[in-house]
């Protein structure tokens, strides 16, 4: 029996993109063995945003912004959702390992709600809802462990990747509130870009230093090439394509598998270790997630069932179940059977 690959794509690129997000844990740490952190990160969407702008100019309709409102909006994204978001995630991930960034960073679907709440009127969170977001935040709490005699540790990077989590919700949420639209990927490109600009500001001012004193090595230069073109471009590509295919909830539990592969290439690839209470943290944020999307989850579960008993795949492909049945009846008429 073969197995047919276009009736499983989704699954595929799903599986995919996990591993390309989840890995980029792991080469940021490796990155940041030589690289100043928003250096690392503007060179990181130097390149990613001028791929995916060239991508966008052969498929898009509208490859660039047009007037004052869609400037705006690609430079609030590009500012918050990148510059400041990957600031905060670069810096913090200078303290811990790639396992706990990627956890950290998956609370960034629980703290939208916070500032929808206050930006967006006609989006309110039940007391489930509530509940979701304080278990995710007692998640990270778990993780962080507090510890007056180790504020230069765990809990400072822990602290700056919430802060870089809050950047990216508070960012979605003002680019959603903007009246401006764009395709998706001109607007993602573009925003890489400004971005970039941002953090390639930011880098002087923090002190860091300059390109030009850089010692490259080739683990470096893969990792930034892999952030860049296989996790940034080509991951941004299979993600919009996802969004479009299966959906906002369903593409957003990436954001629980990631920190899964980033932990386990961690440990394969750094020696890195992961401790019990960072696994608990991760798990209490999960279930919070669960409560917080609770309406969507179990709404989401009762149509994949009704598409099952229906006869169509996981994949929403119909199935005939009646001619499969046949196909294996005559199949069994066709052998023998064995003695």
């Amino acid at each position: 029996m073969f197995i047919n690959l276009i009736q499983y794509r989704n699954t595929i690129l799903f599986a995919l993109l996990s591993v390309l997000w989840g890995t980029s844990f792991v080469a940021i740490s490796v990155g940041l063995e030589a690289l100043p952190p928003l250096l690392f990160a503007a060179l990181r969407y130097d390149i990613a945003g001028v791929l995916l702008l060239a991508y966008a100019a052969i498929a898009a309709d509208q490859w660039r912004p047009h007037g004052k409102d869609e400037w705006l909006l690609v430079s609030v994204g590009g500012i918050l959702v990148i510059g400041v978001h990957f600031a905060f995630l670069f810096i913090g991930q200078t303290y811990v390992t790639s396992g706990i960034a990627a956890i950290v960073l998956s609370t960034a679907p629980i703290l939208t709600p916070l500032f929808a709440w206050v930006l967006l009127p006609d989006e309110r969170v039940g007391i489930s809802g509530a509940i979701g977001i304080l278990l995710g935040l007692v998640g990270v709490a778990l993780i962080a462990s507090p510890d007056p005699s180790a504020v230069d540790g765990t809990a400072v990077g822990v602290l700056l990747l919430v802060l870089s989590a809050a950047s990216f919700a508070f960012g979605a949420v003002l680019v959603k509130r903007l009246p401006a639209r764009m395709e998706l990927i001109p607007s993602q490109a573009w925003m890489m870009l400004i971005g970039a600009f941002s953090l390639h500001i930011g880098s002087p001012l923090r002190g860091e230093a300059g390109i030009s004193t850089v010692v490259w090595n080739i683990e470096t230069v893969i990792s930034l090439l892999y952030l860049a073109i296989v996790a940034g471009a080509i991951g941004f590509v299979i993600y919009f394509d996802l969004l479009e295919e299966i959906g906002a909830i369903e593409i957003s539990l990436v954001n629980y598998i990631v920190p899964v592969v980033a932990a386990v290439f961690g440990w394969l690839m750094l020696s890195e270790s992961i401790t019990g209470q960072t696994v608990s943290g991760f798990a209490v944020i999960f279930v919070g997630f669960v409560l917080l999307k609770w309406d969507t989850v179990s709404s989401q579960i009762i149509h994949i069932q009704a598409r099952l008993s229906r006869g169509h795949s996981v994949e929403n492909e119909y199935v005939d179940i009646s001619a499969i049945q046949s196909e294996n009846q005559t199949q069994r008429r066709s052998y023998p059977a064995d003695d």
